[in-house]
Order: structure tokens, then C-alpha cells, then sequence
């Protein structure tokens, strides 16, 4: 985005897309929510088709009704989000898979199959020694307490540079004896020669309860160069959300991992704003810092991938490099994009994104809007909308990373089924794979939808989508990346950086291809956070096909209906948008509130529970897109 207070997502979605279909699809045009080129104009579109092949992976069977597994390698949960997130492999024959055991027996053998788990599944169509296509790596392996096992099924699992040692919840697991050690799918690691090292930061588990309702740590991703880590530091009280990254460093003493060398990704020096002043109170975008909640790495290990603003209402996924904090765009008008993966070549992502779902299209439709309102900052509030209770609305898109220009791989595919988190890809880059989750498997009425067909009637899934005219690449693990960034260096203890608003006043941002804006801020007295912007728009454009004229603003406010009294803190107030403006170019609408604004409240961005006061409604190309019912 341009903010540096992020998306506060409610506990990750896991889930999306198709079954066993074949498809070959275009680039988005035109918006027909269920449609291959489902998107509002403001989708990019360019590239050429890609024929892809999507089917089902094995996993263990479902547990039976009656909650009593009988299989000998254990039963899948049937429940929501029962699946996970699956995990990268340097070896394009194996994924890895975070999933929920349940049924087992107390006692014997299969009694290590339950809980939260972390498996190899073949991708290949072969089996393992034990018959099947997945072999459990955690099941039975003894860990400390200082693991946490919630962490197992979600963030993925990824395999380490020496393809031998795999990231598992909050620790990394090895298998083998003294200097001799094996990869995790080799048939000689058993849960006995298996253990589990925990990762501490700050001299206490990762992820472990800081007793103050936050956490040490979450939403980590591992680079490719198998060295280094990226995490964020979440405080709901205050609504802010810092990245963070560090080194692991294996401490033989007390056996486990500590992350070293850490840097904060947030600088407040001026060149890494999101909204620089210049003289003549002239404002510049600048595309510097953009990692917001991060969600990876590229493949090269160069840069963090994170989701910010690019345009106004929308999230997108970017990529910052780690040395000088420049930043790129690789999604483009994806409304909301936040399970990202780039193919271990760099040459494709696999985006969820929740452009095509048609949810959020009235107010993240309009293209060409700069992301000035943006700045208060809102975009919390703009990814609460994306949730209906457990339909997350992901829908999954091959994005090539140089343009944003993508394509929704699973289009005409059944809607109530929704991508999870963190898609991953084969080593080769030929194919990626995700779980998708039944969208009302857990929801009451109003929110049923067909019950799943699934066997045994569970509602997750592994996918797997092939790319049949992708050339295979052998992956190879690039060098470490230098500990040196262009964040803050971190020491315990320190006060976390905070994002520093543009002052009070009346600025022009100049449009890059023609027009300006005239926008006007204004902060607490304390120079502290921005309590509302108003922009007038006169030909504005920064493409040269997408012009806006007309005037907006968004405000901090107190509604009572939304839980807004006065005097509630201003991080958990409610914001009020007001918008009157028209698109004109490549595509003609309006973008326009009601009398009284459009009104969110905490609860959307806290619980993802999407109620507003007042209306918000865009129209594009003679298409008008209205906003949800509530849902709480």
C-alpha cells in the first residue's frame, strides 16, 4: 500500500479454486465475477495464453463420521481449513503440507497420526515405502515445549538450501544421526532419528504469547538462500504492523535457532516514505519501503514480497529490495492480493487475488486512482471487506511479475470453493500448488452453499495446476543475501519505528502523464497521525488512459452503530469516506457515496466482519457494482 499500518488479516484463509479441469485462458478484459476475464477495467492485460491443467493431489483419507480413523498413516480432518498450507521442496517430485490429523487411536502405531502435522506428498504420481503418496515428517518426533504445534499447519513448511532440513511451524527439523543426516523424505528418517530445533527471537520462542495479547513474532517466511527470515511484529492495540528480518543462527548449546543480525523493514528517513513533499508543497509517490505485511521472497532472495497500495482502495503485492528499499509493483488492480509465490525461476507468481470474485468491486473497481486517501491510513479497513466469514473470496492468478498483467487460472471454476494462503511451486517451475477451502463449510445460514463432494465430505483440498507449455528449470539455491539492509537495525528492547505522516497542509501531486490534485491534510496536533485528506482532482492521470476529475475524502469518526463512540482512540476509529468522481479515457464511470459518506468501523478490519453505514457505489463501462450485504 502506502502505509506502513497494514492489513490486519483475520486468521489466515486457506483455501480456493477448481476441480479436475483443463483450461486454457486469456488475460482480464471486462468484469463478469465467475469469468476467465473477470476483473473491472482497471485489470492489466497483455500477455499470451497459458494452457493449465488443475487436479486434486493425494492425501490421507477423511475421518469418518463417526470420528474413528481406522487407516494405518491416519485420517484428514473433514473440517475447515482441515488442509493447510503447503511448502516448498528443492525436489519438484515432493510438496510439503501442514494439515489436521483427527480420529486416531489412543494407543499404538497410528496414535502418532493426530493434530497439527507437517507431511511430504508426491506430486509425481509415486509412493513412498508406506504405500502412499505422503509420509508424515512430524508425526511422532519428539520437540520440546518451546514448539509451538498451532504453527504446523500454517506458516508453510519450506525446505532448507541443503535440501535436508525443512522449516516446520516454529522450528526446523533434521533428521539423522551426528554428522550423517538425510532429506526429510528419505525412507531412512523415522521419528526416532527425527527432531525438531526451535527458532528464538527476542530470548523466547517465535510466535510464543508476549502477555499483553500479541505475539513474538508471526507470518515468517523463509528466503530461498536458506539463511534468512522474514516475520512481522503485529499490536492490534495500536494497529500497527512492522516487518521484520533476520539471520538464523544455530546455537549448539542450547540447541536451537536464533534469529541474528535483524533489521526492522520500516526507515523514516524521507526517501523511504510512500508520499514525499518536495518544495512548492509539490507531493511525489515514491515506490520505496512497500513491504507492509510480508508475505515471501522473490526467488533470487534479493527482495521481500509484500502487499501495500498501488492505487487507491486496491492491495497489490510488491516487491523491496532488501539493500536499497526500491520497490516494484508485481500485481496490478487486484483489489486484494495476499497469498503470493514466485516460481523458483522469477519468471511467474501465483497471486490470490480477489479481483474476479466480484466482492470488491465497489470500491476498489475505479483504475487510475492515486493512493492518497490511502495515507490515513485505510487499507485495513479495505482488506477487511474481502471476508465473508470463511469465504475468503482468493481466487488464484498466474501473474507475470514484470508487468501485474495475469490471468485467474480456474476461471468458470465452482466460487465456493476459495484459495488458501501461500500457493507454492514445484522446483522446476512448471506447476503450482494450493489448497482450497469449501467457502461455507463452517458458516450458518444465510451463508450455506452445496455441501462438499469431497470424500468423506471435507471441506479443504490440495490442488495442483500444471502449466503445460512452461519449459522445466533445475532450481538452485541462490548465495545469501547480505545481513546489511536498508531497514533499521534491530536490538531487543528498542521502541519499534514509527511512520511519519506528511505535516498538515495544502499540497499538488502533478499526474505523471497529465493533470494534478489538490489535496489537503490534516493531522492531531501532535503531528502524530492523519485525521482526514481531501483531494480535488482536474484531469489527473498518471497512465495517459485513465483520467480522474472530481473530489474525495476520508476522515476519522465516531458512529455508534459501528462501535465508534466519541473519544475512542483514533487507531481504532471509524473512517468515513466521501467520494464524487468520474472516470473518463480508456474506460468512462463514477465513483460516488451517499448523503452521509461510507462508514467502517474496527470490526472490519479486527474480525474481518464487513457492516457499513451509508453507501459506496462504483460504475464502470455502464456497470455499477454495489456493495455487500453486512455479515455481522
Amino acid at each position: 500500500m502506502i502505509i506502513r499500518v497494514r492489513s490486519f488479516r483475520s486468521l489466515l484463509a486457506r483455501a480456493t479454486a477448481a476441480c479436475a479441469v483443463a483450461l486454457a485462458l486469456t488475460l482480464p478484459g471486462g468484469q463478469a465475477p465467475a469469468a476467465a476475464d473477470s476483473s473491472t477495467a482497471g485489470a492489466a492485460a497483455g500477455s499470451s495464453r497459458i494452457p493449465v491443467d488443475i487436479k486434486e493431489l493425494p492425501v490421507p483419507p477423511t475421518v469418518p463420521a463417526d470420528g474413528v480413523c481406522t487407516h494405518p498413516t491416519g485420517c484428514v480432518s473433514a473440517n475447515w481449513s482441515g488442509m493447510g498450507t503447503p511448502g516448498f521442496s528443492w525436489n519438484p517430485k515432493y510438496v510439503y503440507l501442514g494439515l489436521n490429523y483427527a480420529g486416531a487411536p489412543s494407543s499404538g502405531p497410528a496414535s502418532i497420526y493426530t493434530g497439527n502435522q507437517v507431511l511430504a506428498v508426491r506430486t509425481d504420481g509415486g509412493t513412498f515405502p508406506n504405500g502412499e503418496a505422503w509420509k508424515c515428517i512430524t508425526c511422532g518426533v519428539s520437540y520440546g515445549s518451546d514448539i509451538d504445534t498451532s504453527q504446523l499447519i500454517y506458516p508453510p513448511a519450506h525446505e532448507l538450501a541443503d535440501r535436508k532440513r525443512v522449516l516446520v511451524g516454529n522450528g526446523i527439523l533434521e533428521c539423522g544421526s551426528g554428522k550423517t543426516t538425510y532429506a526429510a523424505t528419505d525412507p531412512r528418517c523415522t521419528p526416532a532419528n527425527t527432531r525438531i530445533a526451535p527458532i528464538y527471537w527476542n530470548d523466547k520462542p517465535l510466535a510464543a504469547p508476549n502477555g499483553d495479547g500479541t505475539t513474538n513474532g508471526r507470518e515468517w517466511r523463509l528466503s530461498p538462500d536458506g539463511v534468512h527470515l522474514l516475520w512481522d511484529d503485529l499490536d492490534l492495540k495500536n494497529l500497527t504492523e512492522l516487518p521484520l528480518v533476520g539471520r538464523l543462527a544455530y546455537d549448539a548449546q542450547n540447541q536451537r535457532y536464533n534469529l541474528v543480525n535483524i533489521s526492522v523493514l520500516m526507515n523514516t528517513a524521507a526517501e523511504y516514505q510512500p508520499l514525499v513533499v518536495e518544495s512548492g508543497n509539490q507531493l511525489r509517490l515514491n515506490h520505496a519501503g512497500m513491504v507492509g505485511e510480508p508475505r515471501g521472497f522473490t526467488s533470487d532472495g534479493q527482495s521481500t514480497l509484500g502487499i501495500q497500495t498501488l492505487e487507491s482502495d486496491n492491495v497489490d503485492g510488491w516487491a523491496t529490495n532488501l539493500s536499497t528499499g526500491r520497490s516494484v509493483p508485481v500485481t496490478r488492480h487486484a483489489h486484494y492480493a495476499d497469498p503470493l509465490a514466485m516460481s523458483p525461476n522469477g519468471k511467474w507468481l501465483l497471486a490470490g487475488e480477489v479481483n474476479g470474485s466480484g466482492r470488491m468491486d465497489f470500491i476498489s473497481g475505479m483504475p487510475g486512482i492515486p493512493p492518497l486517501t490511502d495515507q490515513l491510513s485505510t487499507t485495513g479497513y479495505i482488506s477487511g471487506i474481502r471476508n465473508d466469514h470463511n469465504r475468503r473470496n482468493f481466487l488464484p492468478w498466474l501473474v507475470d511479475p514484470k508487468t501485474g498483467n495475469g490471468f485467474q487460472i480456474n476461471a468458470g471454476a465452482d466460487l465456493n470453493w476459495n484459495l488458501a494462503a501461500d500457493p507454492v511451486w514445484l522446483a522446476d517451475s512448471t506447476a503450482a500448488v494450493y489448497v482450497e477451502n469449501l467457502a461455507c463449510g463452517a458458516n450458518p445460514t444465510p451463508h450455506a452453499c452445496a455441501d462438499s463432494t469431497e470424500p468423506g465430505g471435507r471441506n479443504s483440498r490440495l490442488m495442483i495446476a500444471r502449466f503445460r507449455t512452461l519449459t522445466p528449470s533445475v532450481a538452485t539455491p541462490p548465495a545469501p543475501t547480505s545481513d546489511t539492509t536498508w531497514g533499521i537495525p534491530y536490538t531487543p528492547g528498542m521502541a519499534l519505528p514509527q511512520a511519519q505522516p506528511v505535516p498538515t497542509g495544502t499540497y499538488t501531486l502533478r499526474g505523471q502523464a497529465k493533470g494534478s490534485a489538490t489535496v489537503q491534510i490534516t493531522d492531531n496536533s501532535a503531528g502524530t497521525r492523519i485525521l482526514s485528506i481531501a483531494v480535488d482532482y482536474n484531469g489527473y492521470s498518471d497512465d495517459g488512459t485513465n483520467i480522474i476529475d472530481g473530489t474525495e475524502r476520508v476522515e476519522r469518526t465516531s458512529n455508534t452503530t459501528l462501535g465508534c463512540a466519541p473519544g475512542t482512540a483514533q487507531e481504532l476509529s471509524c473512517v468515513t469516506w466521501t467520494e464524487d468522481l468520474t472516470l473518463s479515457g480508456r474506460h468512462t464511470g463514477t465513483k460516488l457515496t451517499g448523503p452521509d459518506g461510507f462508514t467502517l468501523g474496527p470490526r472490519t478490519i479486527i474480525g474481518g466482519n464487513f457492516k457499513a453505514v451509508g453507501t459506496l457505489t462504483t460504475t464502470i463501462d455502464g456497470t455499477t457494482y454495489t456493495q455487500p450485504p453486512a455479515n455481522f
